[in-house]
């Protein structure tokens, strides 16, 4: 998800029964158990972070829509907390489905916003989930066109074929696709040319520190060469310094999205303002 960073992922699979392996399930579980009870209490927040126009940073583009639950205390946990432990499990496809709930809803009560909300791939075929986007979009005429849905690149190559099928029935209808964190995982070239993706999300690490590390420099001048070969709206993720602002704008991105522009929040400036009725 942009704008947060990853915990390092941890091979539970060899030495299920070592000790360290036993800690990591358990953990977990306890993980999973603490999302379920926030979950059945209703204590499950989208928290927004603007993505705004490298041209013009003070224009927002759009908003990114980042689950959250929070602790009966009110602190809040971020999704890089949780959804390690819950992507494969029918736990994940219920954060997903209110997710897209809490995600339509802003669209609907404000006319004038545009929101990136994240799927996972697995989602595609979970009933429920196929219902809260059919019923959100019907709410309103402009609702799918103010939709973006964000699937990260390991998320979209576990079925690729689905997705693309996918994205094609839904773009008809008006919603965009981000591929987020672009360039940290492994797109087949052979399937890249069929996704036709609105939007190009290019992966934090690489925007990390571009102003002085040539490397990454380079990589992400050949990532963004990727996206405007396919006519791909591209977002640099994790934008933190100026200086790093400053060298994409140059590299011609555009849209910026990082700390530098605003953090993630669970009281939005959108939120605050006026109800508009729709035209």
């Amino acid at each position: 998800m942009a704008g947060e960073p990853r915990k390092p992922k941890i091979d539970a699979t060899a030495g299920l029964h070592s000790p360290l392996g036993v800690a990591i399930s358990e953990n977990d579980r306890a993980t999973m158990a603490m999302v379920r009870e926030a979950i059945d209490a209703r204590r499950v927040r989208l928290a927004w972070q603007p993505v705004v126009l490298a041209r013009d940073p003070n224009r927002i583009a759009f908003h990114e829509g980042l689950i959250r639950v929070l602790e009966p205390g009110g602190r809040v946990i971020p999704a890089r907390d949780f959804m390690d432990a819950v992507e494969a499990h029918e736990i994940g496809r219920e954060i997903d489905c209110l997710a897209l709930e809490m995600g339509l809803a802003a669209l609907a009560r404000h006319p004038g916003l545009r929101v990136s909300v994240n799927m996972s791939a697995r989602s595609i075929g979970y009933p429920r989930w196929a219902r809260v986007l059919r019923r959100g979009i019907a709410a309103g005429p402009t609702v799918g066109e103010r939709l973006i849905l964000e699937i990260t690149e390991s998320s979209a190559m576990m079925v690729p074929e689905l997705v693309i099928a996918f994205m094609e029935e839904w773009q008809r209808k008006g919603v965009a696709f981000a591929l987020d964190d672009f360039g940290s995982g492994y797109t087949a070239i052979r399937y890249f040319k069929d996704f036709f993706f609105d939007i190009l999300k290019i992966d934090g690490a690489f925007i990390r520190n571009i102003d002085t590390d040539p490397d990454n420099a380079a990589l992400t001048a050949a990532l963004l060469s990727i996206g405007k070969h396919f006519q791909m709206f591209t977002v640099a993720e994790m934008v933190e310094r100026p200086e790093e602002a400053r060298v994409l704008q140059e590299m011609g991105v555009d849209c910026l999205q990082g700390y530098l522009f605003g953090a993630a929040t669970l009281k939005p400036d959108f939120a605050q303002a006026p109800l508009r009725k729709s035209a």
